[in-house]
């Protein structure tokens, strides 16, 4: 009969996505470093961590997805960068626009 395990499937998908998302965020952060950030989030040891990052057949989730595009993420960073300048603009005129508000001498 097989040892219990310590952790559920679902902890080690979550924790795999989140050393996933921590690689994706970090481009030149490297993997052990990340497992061992994102398992002291989850109280899980590092080298556990890695391990089930570096196997993902044994992965409930299965194999990892192949790493996307450079220049397709390029295109979606400066289109990210462009909605969040538009957004910036936009906060930028109503803070003026309250600030002249609250600025005005009172009506009464």
């Amino acid at each position: 009969m097989p040892a219990p395990r310590k952790y559920s499937d679902e902890l080690r998908e979550r924790a795999v996505r989140m050393v996933n998302e921590t690689l994706k965020d970090n481009p030149g952060m490297a993997h052990k470093r990340a497992c061992q950030q994102v398992g002291e989030q989850l109280g899980i040891p590092g080298a556990t961590l890695r391990n089930w990052f570096r196997d993902p057949s044994r992965s409930p989730s299965g194999p990892l997805e192949p790493p996307p595009d450079p220049n397709a993420r390029l295109v979606e960073l400066e289109r990210e960068n462009r909605e969040l300048r538009r957004a910036n603009a936009i906060l930028k005129s109503a803070s003026a626009f309250f600030a002249a508000e609250l600025d005005r001498p009172p009506t009464r």
